[in-house]
């Protein structure tokens, strides 16, 4: 189907899917050119602020003669730890530096501070999420395998469950991602006694990252190391939630469309801009997230220094209103509740659903278009599929 054939979305022709397609090209090259001493020196305060944050929490946590110096001490270890895993492990890690040929901020070398060895990550986050964003039966991020977050996909009776499921798995985010990103074992690995090189590692990395939080650290602290040991717990709790809020908030909302596999005979940077959502925030809290608030712009661009999403994602929005596209954002709170609402909602048995996969404002894919194909697509059904067509034609 061509676009062209898509009433609502006429306007678009091939000439202007080119344009768009050129115009990125055009706004990624600029910025990669224009990189420099200003941004290598942004990661290398960054790591320097996370460290002697990290240093400084764990001194309060140690001598501090007050609970409320435990408390500050304890949150201050969890800011620590969530700017170690969202603005410096994540972007590390998808190559954001690599350019500045440091070999101590390099993909191919950072470990960052939780269960999951970065190695499995980049394999499942780098290739598999970011190739197939939303793509049911290739993206395990899609509801990481335990949710069902689209009526498009099949229900199944543990659903039922998915609200404790999802409290669960925010407390304890980091080894979600952990399992989640083991491979299946081939046939090889099947056919032998010993342990899978993947799950070696990832044995290695828990054995390692529990000896720290929890042995190494404790043991230094002497008679206080139940202090340490709590304030070690609780900072990876709020770590664990706070990650799992961002990243949900990124693909769940209603705008987030969820694809098929019968839309993935071509690949394009276009798909990125429907199966991803924004939220608003300001310096801080961009910080704090890993930049992820610009969710479009880094699937985009996941490879493009995170603290240059901000200036992109106004050049980036101006290519939505000049070509007529979505750009999905609101308030943290608004796309979270909304996040809430598809995952206790599709937790219910289809029976007591009144909306379809053709209505249901959680949904947005080629089932959607197709199931109004006969009496024809309305005005937000043929953008959605206007714009798939234009990625197929990229």
């Amino acid at each position: 189907m061509a676009i062209t054939d898509i009433k609502e979305y006429a306007h678009l022709t091939q000439h202007d899917v080119e344009a768009l397609g050129f115009e990125l090209d055009a706004l990624r090259r600029d910025v990669a050119e224009s990189l420099g001493a200003k941004d290598a020196t942004y990661i290398r305060r960054t790591i320097a602020f996370q460290r002697v944050l990290d240093g400084l929490a764990r001194l309060m946590i140690h001598g501090s003669r007050s609970s409320t110096g435990v408390v500050l001490g304890t949150t201050a270890l969890g800011v620590a730890k969530s700017v170690e895993n969202m603005e410096i492990g994540h972007n590390v890690s998808h190559g954001q530096w690599d350019w500045m040929n440091d070999p101590e901020i390099h993909s191919s070398t950072w470990e960052w501070d939780q269960v999951g060895p970065s190695s499995q990550w980049k394999y499942a986050h780098n290739f598999r999420h970011h190739k197939y964003t939303n793509v049911l039966g290739m993206d395990d991020d899609v509801g990481f395998g335990v949710m069902r977050v689209t009526p498009d996909q099949e229900r199944r009776p543990i659903h039922l469950l998915q609200p404790i499921q999802n409290l669960l798995l925010a407390a304890s985010f980091e080894w979600g991602i952990a399992l989640h990103d083991l491979l299946p074992p081939s046939a090889e690995d099947k056919a032998s006694r010993r342990l899978r090189p993947p799950v070696r590692d990832l044995l290695g990395k828990i054995a390692r990252q529990m000896g720290k939080d929890y042995v190494l650290f404790p043991v230094l602290s002497g008679r206080r190391w139940r202090r340490t040991l709590k304030a070690n717990l609780v900072a990876n709790l709020l770590r664990n939630v706070w990650s799992y809020v961002v990243i949900f908030c990124g693909h769940v909302p209603d705008g987030a469309e969820k694809f098929t596999l019968a839309e993935l005979e071509d690949e394009s940077r276009a798909r990125q801009m429907l199966g991803t959502a924004n939220f608003r925030a300001g310096a801080v809290m961009a910080f704090m997230s890993g930049n992820l608030c610009y969710q479009i712009e880094h699937h985009l661009f996941p490879d493009i220094p995170s603290n240059r999403y901000a200036e992109i994602s106004t050049a980036v929005r101006g290519l939505c209103e000049k070509y007529d596209l979505p750009y999905t954002t609101g308030s943290l709170a608004r796309q979270y509740l909304l996040t809430l609402r598809t995952i206790h909602k599709l937790a219910l048995p289809n029976r007591f659903l009144r909306a379809t996969s053709d209505d249901a404002p959680e949904t947005a894919s080629e089932v959607k278009f197709r199931g109004r194909a006969a009496v024809g697509a309305d005005p937000v059904t043929g953008r959605l599929r206007g714009l798939r067509t234009a990625l197929a034609a990229r």
